[in-house]
């Protein structure tokens, strides 16, 4: 019988406490294999605060080698493998060679001749989706670039 005041004052806190965690607004992100490499911490310290006019969101890991701005989510990832000699999409902004994917809701980026790469992904919204890779410049830049050029 003590126990029936805590145990409805308990009542009243469960519920609360399931509701905030159910609904979390993190983007949800997998870190790269490739992301405890130095040199993505490095790049990870020039990670833009903000991206097309987007603020930075909260991600499901605490690895500051990925982030995310907006909704729908701009998401960077540094520690991706870097892709090879390649017929897709390759091209130049501000100085980063870049290997462009469509994809099915936006385009996936990756930087061209640089170990570890990041990888960019654009969602739709932000048409044309190359345009916001200018704001990765500096993070790009931390990682040196190879002898793989887009031509």
């Amino acid at each position: 019988m003590h126990d029936r005041p805590r145990l409805r004052r308990l009542a009243l806190l469960l519920p609360a406490g399931l509701l905030v965690a159910g609904c979390s607004s993190a983007v949800d992100v997998t870190v790269a294999d490739g992301a405890s490499d130095p040199l993505c911490t490095k790049a990870s310290a020039a990670w833009p605060s903000t991206v097309s006019n987007q603020q930075r969101r909260d991600v499901s890991t605490g690895s500051a080698s990925v982030r995310a701005w907006g909704d729908p989510a701009i998401i960077a990832r540094c520690g991706v493998t870097s892709p090879g000699p390649t017929s897709r999409q390759c091209f130049g902004v501000s100085g980063i060679d870049w290997v462009g994917t469509p994809l099915s809701d936006g385009m996936s980026f990756v930087t061209y001749g640089r170990d570890p790469a990041i990888e960019v992904l654009v969602p739709k919204k932000y048409s044309p989706e190359p345009t916001v890779l200018g704001a990765f410049t500096r993070a790009a830049a931390a990682i040196p670039q190879g002898s793989h050029r887009c031509s």
